[in-house]
This record gives structure tokens, sequence and C-alpha cells, in this order.
């Protein structure tokens, strides 16, 4: 193991926390879409962070989740299966915590 597996836990467990509200606004609050998918993404950011420490990869404090994704790849190829859906989620760190009629969630 490269990375310090205590550091990679605790964004794993932050990043759990994001994921648990994501849910819980779904579920009791489902029109609250522009929560749930910031959520989403701060989720996905904390994972990916938490996984470049387990591998020992440096990287800089982003919210640019393809950012990370690509550092990642340089140790792991598989985690290239996730692009695309990285790339989905990629705006939701700030597009949607501002008034926007132009950006339109669904289910």
């Amino acid at each position: 193991m490269k990375g310090n597996k205590n550091d990679a836990i605790l964004w794993i467990i932050k990043g759990d926390h994001d994921l648990g509200t994501a849910v819980l606004t779904y579920l009791h609050i489902p029109e609250y879409k522009d929560t749930v998918t910031f959520h989403c993404q701060q989720a996905v950011e904390k994972f990916l962070k938490s996984y470049l420490i387990f591998l020992g990869i440096d990287f800089k404090f982003s919210h640019d989740l393809i950012y990370l994704i690509e550092l990642i790849c340089v140790e792991d190829k598989s985690i290239e299966t996730f692009y695309e859906r990285i790339v989905k989620l990629q705006n939701y760190a700030v597009e949607v915590r501002y008034p926007d009629e132009s950006v339109f969630l669904t289910d």
C-alpha cells in the first residue's frame, strides 16, 4: 500500500456524509434536486481524493473531477470506465449552487 490508509479513510467518511445527505434529501425533499446533485458531486470528489491518497498520488485541491480522474488513470487505467459519468457530474460543484434557469435537473 502506497498511501496513508488513515487519511484515505477520513476522506471516505466525509464522502459518505455527502452521499448520505444526498440520499436523505432525495427521499424526503425530492424537489431539492440542486442540493442532491451538489452533494453527489461532493461525494465523488472526496472518494476520488481518497483513492489518490491511497495510491500515494499528490494532487492539488480542486473541485475538478476530470483532473482527479486523470491523475488516477496514471496508476489505475480501470477508472477510465467512469469517465463519462464523471464528466456529467463535473459542473455540479458550482453550477447548481446559484440561481440559473438554464440548469434543468431531472431525477
